[in-house]
């Protein structure tokens, strides 16, 4: 890989252009977020493009989707450009290509309306009919209002003399090369006059002066038509790095058809993962630290970021329908969760107790939240974490929990009973009760596991719960009693 690439000689400028057909793919959230790394780890310029000249396909809804997901990962960008707002600038470099004898005018009805797909022919790859029509003839039967699609002439051996080899080098995958022939003439314009992916996103990379770009590999035989439109347009071409593809267990290309939900950033925000906890995953998904680290912060990762760490081979992303989300997602969002300060986890969690309909205060989610930080692995976990911190009335439970192991309902209940007459006297802070309750189970003649079980369960509602002394304490005196009163009428009829 040349030097140039992985330490540009002057600020870098690189772009992120989404198409607005669909939500935010976690493929494109790691292109996103590769383009944002290699901008600030070498103090250049992000743009974010919207390429929404696809009016068929294009949705205010998908729009709306794409910059929900990219704001909620929390990077910023530095520009901002629609497409569609930019059609004049397109047309004119198409007229400008045309005019130099560098593409022609394809009024075939076949092909009159091909797009981006038109290697999707098989072996087309030019119509002679066309290409070889006069410049007369072809002014003609446009003056007449025939349609046409405008299409590049890609240089061929018989109009040179010689083949010719498009070449260039990828920031990833080294040296590529491939003789024009085995290109075909693809479209510029479509017979509505609308620019094809492929003019539109080289117009406006040489127009924003895009020095590097960065997308996946799935754009990689794309490049050579592109080399071809920056040569018509008289503009350097920006050097490229193609990202491998993100797939699924089984090999194939993560889709939104086939894999739903699973390859939406929303997905992930919504089920409660940190947006630096995600950055973080995705970031380790075809890229690899020199150090081998794999929890990084946002600061490390900009400083650590460069393309020679970007590896060749796709990058699989593991979930089934047990476990949606890939493993070392959840470990890297549970390690996220616990770095995070109190106060912030605190208001990250309020929403998610808020659809839970418990509607806390915040200062009981502040006092709630270090009882649980060790708890959770992603932030909807705390609702059925802390549930019986909020809600009035515990959810049943089998009253065969209040008893001890090695104990019986006897025992659970003079435990209970013990435990009324000490919190209704011992002052409601956590050294307070922790000598009240381990001085009540000596007098017992019950270790300290055995006494708290009942009491646990009874204030919790199970036996897997934060701390008890912290816990009685965030719950409050009358709620303890309460609940403890309700848990001896359940062990009665054990008794």
């Amino acid at each position: 890989m040349p030097d140039s690439v992985s330490a540009p000689l002057a600020p870098p400028r690189v772009r992120f252009a989404p198409s607005p057909t669909g939500f935010l793919h976690v493929g494109s959230a790691r292109t996103f977020i590769f383009n944002w790394l290699y901008a600030r780890h070498n103090h250049g310029t992000m743009v974010l493009r919207l390429d929404d000249t696809d009016v068929e396909r294009n949705t205010e809804a998908s729009a709306r989707s794409i910059f929900d997901g990219l704001r909620w990962l929390a990077l910023d960008w530095d520009e901002e450009y629609k497409q569609s707002e930019r059609l004049a600038l397109h047309r004119h470099q198409a007229e400008a290509i045309f005019a130099k004898g560098l593409a022609y005018r394809d009024f075939t009805p076949a092909h009159a309306t091909d797009d981006d797909n038109s290697s999707a022919q098989g072996a087309w790859l030019f119509n002679p009919g066309m290409r070889e029509m006069s410049r007369e003839e072809s002014d003609r039967r446009a003056a007449s209002g025939e349609p046409f699609a405008l299409r590049y002439r890609v240089p061929r051996g018989p109009d040179s003399g010689v083949a010719r080899i498009l070449h260039f080098v990828d920031g990833v995958y080294g040296a590529q090369s491939r003789p024009a022939d085995e290109v075909e003439d693809f479209a510029l314009l479509r017979s509505d006059g609308m620019p094809t992916y492929h003019l539109a996103s080289c117009v406006d990379d040489a127009d924003l002066r895009i020095s590097h770009i960065i997308r996946g590999q799935d754009h990689l035989t794309n490049t050579y038509k592109h080399l071809l439109i920056f040569e018509a347009l008289g503009a350097a071409a920006p050097q490229f790095a193609h990202l491998p593809l993100l797939v699924a267990p089984d090999g194939a290309k993560l889709s939104k058809r086939k894999h739903g939900p699973v390859v939406s950033v929303t997905t992930y925000r919504d089920a409660g993962f940190l947006p630096q906890a995600f950055v973080n995953f995705l970031c380790l998904l075809g890229w690899s630290p020199k150090n081998d680290r794999e929890f990084l912060t946002l600061d490390e990762l900009t400083d650590l970021f460069t393309l020679e760490g970007v590896n060749r081979s796709n990058a699989v992303v593991n979930f089934n329908e047990e476990l949606p989300f890939d493993e070392k997602a959840v470990w890297l969002n549970a390690e996220h969760i616990r770095a995070l300060p109190v106060d912030e986890l605190s208001r990250r969690l309020e929403p998610f107790f808020e659809q839970a309909a418990f509607h806390p205060t915040p200062e009981k989610v502040a006092a709630v939240t270090p009882l649980i930080r060790e708890r959770i692995k992603l932030l909807r976990d705390a609702v059925s974490a802390a549930d019986f911190f909020f809600v009035s009335e515990l959810a049943p439970y089998d009253p065969a929990e209040l008893i001890p192991q090695k104990g019986d309902a006897a025992m659970a209940l003079r435990v209970l009973e013990t435990a009324q007459q000490v919190l209704a006297a011992t002052n409601f802070d956590h050294d307070s009760l922790d000598a009240a309750l381990r001085g009540a189970a000596a007098q017992l003649g019950l270790k300290a596991g055995q006494a708290f079980q009942p009491i646990r369960v009874a204030v919790c509602g199970r036996k897997n719960a934060p701390p008890l002394f912290e816990t009685l304490v965030v719950l409050g005196r009358d709620t303890c009693l309460a609940r403890i009163r309700q848990a001896e009428e359940k062990l009665a009829p054990l008794g």
